[in-house]
């Protein structure tokens, strides 16, 4: 089984689809072009003993959206961390990666951010995904996030002057374009998010045009070997930031695409350990902790 179709034809679609789905596919080029086969299992398994951790619903005022949240079990106060989905939706390894942090002290909250869209964990093929991809808007997405902070603020379990974010490839991008959209955001960790691309109505910025925005700190942390993410990107990137920038990048030389992934053949066991090291140590020194 892959989730994506080496045969793809845009005839398949309709012409509104093709159009939206080649703006979306550049979002996510890297992912294309290094997805494999899906392993049988994830290598890390995180047990939700001690923490309270489910799905849930956020309200928004468009309805309510599900999100997987984690937290230790009888917290208050915790640090707030949005976890924002590859392009593969909140599937079990994003939900994994909300209990990795919830061990840790945080408030865990995953949306699903194609929800409006469309579910695609119960799809299998790339060229299946990219169509409900293609459809959801940024601004949805921003709306989405702030949310699930505003609900997090709520529980009482969580502190949200202390908030961060973090994603993965699609959520990747996502983490930048949160970091210039909320003043309250503290720090962000984008993993191979993409910086540069074809704009389109529902994706009006990437990274590289919102650099003089970005408000809070961003680690980047972006595969050497990623073909759809060239290192040429990622300098086109901080020359955008300038010399003033907080944010800092960690490029690692021989790792793909999806590097911390750790379900898929893509995963790098030393940089996705490296990376979760880098992340803990970025959140704490930016007082999310």
């Amino acid at each position: 089984m892959t989730d994506f179709d080496p045969h793809f034809k845009p005839n398949d679609l309709t012409r509104r689809d093709f159009v939206a789905t080649s703006a979306a596919t550049a979002v996510v080029a890297g992912y294309a072009m290094s997805v494999q086969p899906v392993m049988a299992q994830t290598l890390v398994t995180t047990s939700a003993d001690g923490l309270d951790a489910g799905m849930i619903e956020v309200p928004t005022a468009t309805g309510a959206v599900p999100a997987y949240r984690a937290v230790p079990a009888g917290a208050k106060g915790r640090p707030v961390i949005l976890v924002v989905q590859e392009v593969f939706g909140v599937h079990e390894h994003i939900r994994d990666v909300c209990r990795r942090f919830a061990k840790r002290g945080y408030y865990a909250i995953a949306p699903s951010l194609y929800h409006r869209q469309g579910d695609v964990t119960q799809l299998k093929l790339f060229d299946e995904i990219m169509p409900v991809v293609a459809r959801v808007p940024d601004a949805q997405v921003m709306g989405d996030l702030d949310a699930a902070v505003a609900l997090a603020g709520k529980s009482g379990q969580a502190d949200t002057a202390k908030l961060a974010i973090t994603g993965f490839c699609w959520g990747g991008r996502i983490v930048w374009l949160y970091s210039a959209h909320n003043p309250a955001l503290k720090a962000g960790v984008a993993w191979y998010g993409r910086l540069v691309g074809n704009k389109s109505e529902l994706q009006p910025a990437f990274p590289v045009d919102l650099a003089a925005s970005i408000k809070a700190p961003v680690l980047g942390l972006y595969g050497g070997a990623d073909p759809g993410i060239p290192v040429a990107t990622v300098e086109q990137m901080k020359a955008a930031l300038g010399s003033s920038t907080r944010s800092v990048f960690q490029v690692y030389p021989d790792a793909p695409h999806a590097f911390f992934a750790d379900y898929r053949p893509s995963y790098r066991a030393e940089a996705a350990a490296d990376g979760w090291t880098r992340a803990l140590d970025w959140l704490r020194a930016n007082g999310v902790a």
